[in-house]
């Protein structure tokens, strides 16, 4: 299959006119590099974006181990630079001076002031870096991961950075001649499997999520203090709808998300139903747009980074917000988009394979474990339903376990009518999950019972889990912000805020989305709400605040 870069290389490279050139000039600083300079550095962060104006430079991904692989040479006309740059991540690629090079350079603030202000050329320029990201990760740029190919933690940290788009290099240590010389270069046990080695050089032993975070540079210090105008907490669909609109009317805003962005949205198969996309969109294509389009706005972006609650009192300004770390943020009013939990049932040894063959979501890695196995999900609602319907591509057969007397009560019909038509899909009715087998983490059979009674056991390696969520509000205990009986947040009339129906109990604290009492959970409602809350936000922000 031909790679983005053979199919879309002149939308990746484009080549600017000398008038497109001038224009840049007004928002850029000249800079010269003398031969074998480096204009760009793997792991660093960047200056932004590099326009050349005159002489030669070469583009190359490179890794921990020092190798380097050229990508490409540039020449007038053409920009140095991908999303990094945007926002002053560290670089993902490195770029050197071939020859005396004169350049333009634009801070990562100037370059979102252009693709704003110069909206063809913008448009331009941000297809490119979009494009670019999306082949740095095509070609395995960024940090190696190391361990044998079922480790469950190797799929963690994978399924981490593919949540959030970031490029990635996975070998197998039981199999690559190249793994198996980095441990014994690094003289790694097994034991201390997987490894990861960031493109600084960095090595690390089976890493937390937010350790490896770190190590990469996709989230560094806060600054404590700076007065947000808004702190958003999640960048699910309605988190990042906030972000959007309220990064694209002026307001300082902080995003973050304790995993990925994108929420539960963001792991579908396949949304079929959002306005817009007649031929469908998978969840993660349709938030990384989203995140993107936030960025371009000067959304500042943690992630991950978790809020551990509030730390200022009901009726204190600005609002300080305490992290999980240890670290304090303020803002002048703060979203509650934090979404909701997936429900765990009580099946015994649950937590036993958790890490590894039990899953929450159905995403292009673990469709790809399935390949021809047999599968079982249980779940009736559109969720479970994409899941199945993307699974089936892959899977030699997928059991789907319902509680309920069928799918209709739950499942949209279209969703219904193409499991029907799949002949390697089955539906069980009033079945339940009773028991899981298996050792050292591996499923390697589930057993379930009918409502007659019959028990079936199957060998079935990955159970997906797609029976509904639970709100993600623990974090707010003690903030004065009330909660219903199941947990959601209570906003508008619920409270006393009968003008205001996303506002909360606490004044300056809104909640939207799944988190929400009484939202409806679909995407499109929540990308509603985000929007519909940030009128609600400069309205409170325009009061005078104590």
């Amino acid at each position: 299959m031909p790679t983005v870069i053979e199919q879309r290389h002149d939308q990746m490279f484009p080549v600017l006119d000398a008038g497109e050139v001038q224009r840049l000039g007004h928002f850029g600083d000249r800079r010269s590099f003398e031969p074998g300079e480096p204009v760009l550095a793997v792991g660093e962060t960047g200056r932004g974006l590099t326009v050349i104006l005159s002489g030669e430079v070469q583009v190359a991904r490179g890794d921990g181990t020092g190798a380097i692989h050229p990508i490409i040479s540039y020449g007038p006309g053409a920009f140095v630079g991908e999303l990094a740059q945007l926002t002053g991540r560290p670089a993902l690629a490195s770029a050197h001076a071939q020859t005396p090079v004169e350049a333009l350079i634009l801070s990562p603030e100037r370059l979102r002031a252009v693709i704003i202000a110069e909206a063809e050329l913008g448009e331009r320029i941000m297809r490119a870096l979009i494009l670019r990201r999306v082949g740095l990760i095509e070609l395995g740029s960024g940090p190696i991961l190391i361990g044998p190919a079922g480790d469950p933690n190797l799929r963690r940290l994978e399924g981490f950075l593919a949540r959030n788009s970031h490029p990635r290099t996975v070998l197998d240590a039981d199999k690559d001649a190249e793994a198996r010389a980095l441990l014994e270069r690094f003289h790694v046990p097994p034991g201390e499997w997987p490894v990861v080695l960031c493109p600084t050089g960095q090595l690390l032993r089976n890493p937390t999520e937010g350790q490896l975070a770190r190590c990469i540079g996709m989230v560094g210090p806060l600054n404590a203090e700076k007065i947000y105008d808004v702190v958003i907490v999640g960048a699910g669909p309605a988190g990042l709808a906030a972000a959007v609109y309220a990064g694209s009317e002026g307001l300082s805003v902080l995003a973050l998300d304790c995993r990925a962005f994108g929420g539960q949205a963001g792991a579908s198969a396949r949304i079929e139903n959002y306005l817009g996309f007649p031929t469908g969109i998978t969840g993660l294509a349709l938030m990384s747009r989203a995140f993107n389009q936030a960025q371009k706005f000067g959304v500042e972006m943690a992630i991950p980074d978790e809020i551990a609650g509030f730390k200022s009192a009901p009726d204190e300004f600005p609002i300080r917000l305490g992290l999980a770390d240890g670290e304090e943020v303020r803002a002048r009013a703060v979203v509650i988009a934090s979404g909701a939990l997936y429900r765990r049932p009580p099946t015994p040894l649950l937590e036993q394979f958790e890490a590894g063959s039990i899953h929450y979501w159905a995403s292009p890695l673990e469709r790809r474990l399935c390949a021809g196995q047999e599968v079982a999900l249980v779940g009736a609602g559109n969720s479970a339903g994409q899941a199945v319907v993307y699974l089936a591509g892959q899977a030699a057969k997928v059991w789907v376990l319902v509680r309920g007397e069928g799918l209709e009560a739950s499942m949209s019909r279209y969703l219904i009518d193409r499991i029907t038509s799949l002949p390697n899909v089955e539906v069980l009715t009033r079945t339940e999950v009773t028991g899981l087998e298996g050792e050292d983490g591996a499923l390697s059979a589930v057993r379930w019972r009918r409502a007659d009674g019959e028990e079936w056991r199957r060998p079935v390696r990955n159970l997906f889990l797609f029976i509904g969520a639970d709100p993600n509000t623990g974090w707010l205990a003690g903030a004065g912000v009330a909660l219903d009986s199941k947990g959601f947040v209570l906003t508008g009339e619920s409270v006393g805020r009968d003008q205001d129906p996303l506002a909360t109990s606490r004044r300056g604290v809104f909640a939207i989305g799944d988190a929400r009492a009484g939202s409806i959970k679909r995407v499109a409602a929540a990308v509603g709400e985000g929007a519909q809350v940030i009128a609600a936000i400069h309205a409170h922000l325009a009061t005078d605040l104590p």
